[in-house]
């Protein structure tokens, strides 16, 4: 291949000691070229940061090209972006066989083929002390969407880097698969159970009717067709069972996995997710009641749209570290019947995040229903819940009521401020969750119910607890993740998260700026009501800015001003006076921000305006010696 590759670059007219091609594209063409690769750009870029972490400190990259070679994005150690920048390896360049002679992203495309080029295998020799592994990245409908590299220095090559890039990979074809096909079906499938809801699994999506439309590389596999010869097939013929066959078998109060015989006579363990809108599963249950807290009103309306542009974890990933390894662990049980319970102050966005998790899940086509235990009179809440039978009690409604379990079968039930739960319902609670069955009162009839649960709360369970006041098993039963949100004032990624509440909850047509003196007010302040609060300061903020769209101190909240007056200012750090070396005035920034800040890590790096990483990084290098975060 390395041969071949030398032979195609010497008749692309290049030589090996040609200085390599060093013209990128500008910004503005740069952005163009990110927008038509958006969907591709989306999904890989957290699969890229997750597989930086992995390959940190070793002296290497990861890089992400369109279907032509053209690089746009890399994430790497910054020493060696440095280096990797003198040989035009960044956003913008374009390394093609063509313009770069072989290199394993070029090769890669050429010979559609993964692919490692170390070191003296590269054509040019400016880029000899690169090592670099690529790997193609197929679309859904199984053409070239763009390459995964990682590079690095040829001297710390590791032999692992290769499986790494493919699982990587892999990762990436699943998740465009999965999303690329909104009026589908899609049927997940392996001969070992265990492997399903892994990168093994075969993925095939089919329209409503059964009509195949395409499958993922291990689907492929699996059934021994090429995507051209799966194309004359139907569901049925592939899998010996008709569409209204998995339709009932998800109907029933517990499904399991689903057992299929591929038309080559291997049997195989398989899961169906119902994509396309106009069904829900299951058909048994009445239509479902309009919740109160899903229910359209005057005040509302700009939430209601927020939510629903909130589809995914991937839009609340909005850079702050620990939001991001919150995302990740959420991903790893995302469909694995999990309960899981989300923690942290009031208005830190539990509500959002579980409907996150909804619409990322296997159960996205069915009902999120979201009770707040704590708005519900004490008298009322076990009728919402589990519904009534008509002459139940006094002033129930003629036909009975549907309760909010039964309404959120087939899909999600969100139980907020579950710590707010009477506790004489918390063991009938239990029972729904242990049985799967809802018996309405005033009735003897048990239904079956089919639910995933999230459940949040802003209390300490463990001290309500030991004073008696929750159910130790209850607790267990929904503890099965525990998902913690920061509150606003320990976050990262404030300017990000100010420009989403402008654009998608307040609605802002134009675009606005804000003043670096408001943004310093910000960063002081402590937010108490968090993102609600910092929503309703923005509100106002956006109604009387001036003409030129600068949010200035004067736009601002009275009552948020006064809070402010209350907080200390920052105290002005003192630099060294006389010839005062530039690493220097870094030991003394550092170290007056770790003493105000007590140690904390992540404190220090949102007031200095760096990574957590750059602090750590400073740290050791300085030998500082300071408390650190966890």
């Amino acid at each position: 291949m390395i041969d071949q590759s030398h032979e195609r670059s010497v008749s692309f007219g290049l030589s090996e000691t040609m200085k390599p091609d060093y013209d990128l594209l500008g910004q503005h063409e740069l952005r163009l070229q990110l927008a038509r690769n958006r969907v591709l750009h989306a999904h890989a870029a957290p699969v890229m940061e997750s597989l930086h972490e992995q390959i940190a400190n070793t002296q290497s990259m990861v890089v992400l090209t369109d279907p032509q070679g053209l690089i746009l994005m890399s994430l790497g150690d910054d020493d060696f972006l440095s280096r990797a920048e003198k040989v035009a390896l960044k956003p913008g360049a374009l390394w093609s066989e063509e313009f770069q002679g072989t290199n394993a992203i070029g090769t890669a495309i050429a010979e559609m083929a993964p692919t490692t080029v170390h070191g003296d295998q590269h054509f040019l020799r400016a880029n000899h002390f690169l090592t670099c592994s690529s790997v193609p990245i197929i679309g859904p409908c199984g053409k070239l969407a763009g390459v995964l590299d990682v590079t690095g220095d040829h001297r710390s090559y590791h032999r692992h880097t290769m499986a790494l890039v493919r699982m990587s990979a892999q990762m990436i074809e699943n998740q465009l698969f999965a999303n690329a096909f909104p009026e589908a079906f899609l049927v997940r499938f392996h001969g070992r159970h265990e492997f399903l809801g892994t990168l093994m699994e075969g993925i095939a999506a089919f329209s409503r009717d059964g009509r195949f439309l395409s499958a993922n590389r291990s689907a492929q596999f699996q059934l021994g067709l090429s995507l051209a010869a799966l194309g004359a097939h139907t569901f049925s013929s592939l899998f010996g069972i008709t569409p209204s066959a998995v339709f009932d078998h998800y109907r029933t109060a517990q499904p399991g996995l689903l057992k299929l015989c591929l038309n080559n006579g291997v049997r195989v363990f398989g899961k169906a997710e119902f994509q396309y809108t106009g069904l829900t599963l299951p058909t048994s249950i009445a239509a479902p009641e309009p919740a109160p807290s899903q229910a359209a009103s005057d005040d509302g309306t700009n939430a209601a749209k927020m939510r629903m542009r909130l589809s995914s974890l991937r839009y609340l990933d909005t850079g702050d570290p620990q939001i991001t390894a919150l995302i990740d662990k959420l991903r790893k049980v995302i469909g694995k019947d999990i309960s899981i319970m989300i923690t942290g102050e009031t208005g830190t966005g539990k509500e959002l995040l579980a409907r996150a998790i909804h619409n990322d899940s296997p159960r996205r086509s069915g009902p999120f229903v979201a009770v707040n235990c704590a708005s519900i009179p004490e008298t009322l809440i076990e009728s919402e819940l589990f519904g009534y039978e008509e002459g139940a009690f006094s002033g129930a409604r003629r036909k009975g009521g549907t309760g909010r379990v039964l309404q959120a079968n087939g899909g999600t039930l969100f139980l907020d401020e579950i710590g707010d739960m009477p506790i004489s319902l918390q063991a009938r609670l239990l029972r729904v969750l242990q049985e799967r069955v809802v018996t309405p009162l005033g009735s003897t009839k048990s239904i079956a119910v089919n639910v995933a649960i999230i459940c949040a709360t802003n209390r300490n369970l463990r001290e309500m607890i030991r004073t008696g006041s929750f159910r130790e098993d209850l607790y267990y039963r929904l503890n099965g993740m525990v998902a913690r949100l920061p509150p606003l004032r320990e976050r990262g990624d404030l300017e990000i998260v100010i420009a989403k509440i402008l654009h998608d909850d307040l609605n802002v047509e134009r675009r606005l700026h804000i003043d670096p003196e408001v943004m310093g007010l910000f960063r002081r302040y402590h937010w108490p009501g968090n993102f609600r609060q910092l929503s309703n300061v923005l509100r106002t903020a956006a109604a009387i800015v001036d003409d030129d769209g600068h949010i200035r101190r004067e736009h601002l909240p009275d009552d948020f001003l006064e809070d402010l007056s209350d907080i200390p200012a920052a105290p002005v750090m003192q630099l060294p006076s006389g010839n005062t070396r530039l690493d220097e005035l870094e030991v003394s920034a550092i170290a007056a921000a770790l003493r105000q800040h007590q140690g904390n890590v992540s404190a220090v790096a949102r007031m200095l305006g760096v990574s957590r990483n750059t602090i750590y990084r400073k740290m050791q290098a300085l030998q500082l010696q300071g408390k650190t975060d966890a």
